[in-house]
């Protein structure tokens, strides 16, 4: 193990402990709610009417509600798009209400800088850098995109879109995980092992590089980390898809909250 390679690892994990910790992280998303599940436009501690109408989402407000939208006290009607989360136009004082969208599906969250979850956060438990976690990879996509139906966090089932297949090898064996490809090129895999559920949350995503041309890249278990959805029971996580639960312990990475 080189010095600058446990530095490097060290620099993210502190940077991760501070992403998640961040007012408006993942441990402060306190509710996620679903536009359609709400005739009445009223969503559970959220002020307002909410409806959806078309590609855009219809916002109606009193000034007694106390939203401001792009920092202004709002009063009347507004039609939003989606925003890039966890950035919002809507706000009700330090909290954002987020609208978003998936699989047409029209939501808001709410994230609070206030949420218990926030206050009570100690660190995340992750196994100190260990080199023989990190290895050669190689991508091999698939001749076009497969979408699989996998269980999410939220207890539905949706779909997940997978670009290919990392193979590599680990503790003496050849393994191999499903991916998905990211809008920059990198490599995200859902998968769980033999810790998943006892010594670690019982899933956890990993994130390799863009692979180059002939597909090479590096799987770097250390870097495995929690879904968002350790941290709140509001994210809708995927779960691991077929053939991506690894049968060994994969004692790197993060496994819990601290």
């Amino acid at each position: 193990m080189t010095a600058d390679a446990f530095e490097d690892w060290k620099r993210w994990h502190e940077h991760r402990v501070e992403t998640v910790s961040d007012p408006y992280g993942p441990l402060a998303l306190v509710g996620t709610h679903w536009i359609e599940d709400h005739a009445d436009g009223r969503l559970p501690g959220v002020p307002g009417a909410w409806a959806v109408d078309g590609d855009t989402v219809v916002l109606t407000a009193v000034a007694a509600d106390g939203l401001a939208v792009d920092g202004e006290p709002f009063a009347g009607e507004i039609r939003l798009d989606a925003d890039r989360e966890p950035a919002a136009r809507v706000t009700l004082g330090e909290r954002r209400l987020v609208v978003l969208i998936r699989e047409g599906v029209w939501g808001v969250r709410d994230y609070d800088p206030a949420a218990g979850t926030r206050r009570a956060f100690r660190g995340i438990d992750a196994v100190p850098y260990d080199p023989d976690w990190s290895v050669p990879g190689r991508f091999t996509p698939y001749d076009e995109q497969r979408t699989v139906r996998v269980p999410t966090a939220d207890g539905v089932e949706r779909g997940l879109a997978l670009a290919g297949e990392l193979t590599f090898t680990v503790a003496g064996e050849g393994r191999t995980l499903r991916v998905a490809e990211q809008v920059d090129g990198r490599l995200w895999a859902v998968f769980a092992d033999a810790t998943s559920g006892h010594s670690s949350f019982r899933f956890r995503f990993l994130y390799s590089a863009a692979p180059a041309a002939d597909g090479s890249t590096t799987v770097d278990f250390n870097r495995a980390q929690l879904p968002p959805c350790a941290f709140a029971d509001h994210f809708i996580c995927p779960f691991p898809p077929p053939g991506n639960t690894l049968d060994l312990a994969v004692e790197a990475g993060e496994r819990r909250l601290g």
